[in-house]
């Protein structure tokens, strides 16, 4: 990631995720995120729009937002895919840490009602 990307989403609690449905209208998210090895990571459940759309079109862009999805800055065009197991477990580690609290009462939630959740990992282009 470009340094002035990096410094677009530092110290920023949320990104917004424009995910692609298949006629090519956008659909923008916000969302929680964290950072590691050039790599934007996120969660979700599984059966999300968003997850869904990303499967069928990787092809998405992240701007910071707040958490009703203003923008606050530029949007990055993005490649994402769907993490493996332990890659997820990494980014769940990753956002834990960011998110404190709040995420830990969100794993527990998704523990009890048994929700399948999907880690998205996503390479921002150059």
């Amino acid at each position: 990631m470009k340094d002035r990307e990096h410094s677009a989403l530092a110290n920023q609690k949320y990104i917004s995720l424009e995910t692609y449905k298949k006629d090519g209208t956008p659909v923008l998210t916000p969302v929680w995120f964290a950072e590691h090895d050039g790599n934007v990571y996120l969660y979700s459940l599984a059966d999300a729009g968003k997850v869904k759309r990303i499967r069928k079109t990787p092809r998405v862009r992240i701007a910071p937002c707040d958490a009703r999805g203003k923008l606050k800055g530029e949007w990055i065009p993005g490649t994402a895919r769907i993490a493996g197991p332990d890659e997820a477990r990494m980014a769940h580690q990753l956002l834990d840490q960011k998110y404190g609290l709040l995420k830990k009462i969100g794993n527990a939630f998704s523990r009890l009602r048994k929700r399948q959740r999907a880690v998205v990992s996503i390479r921002p282009e150059n």
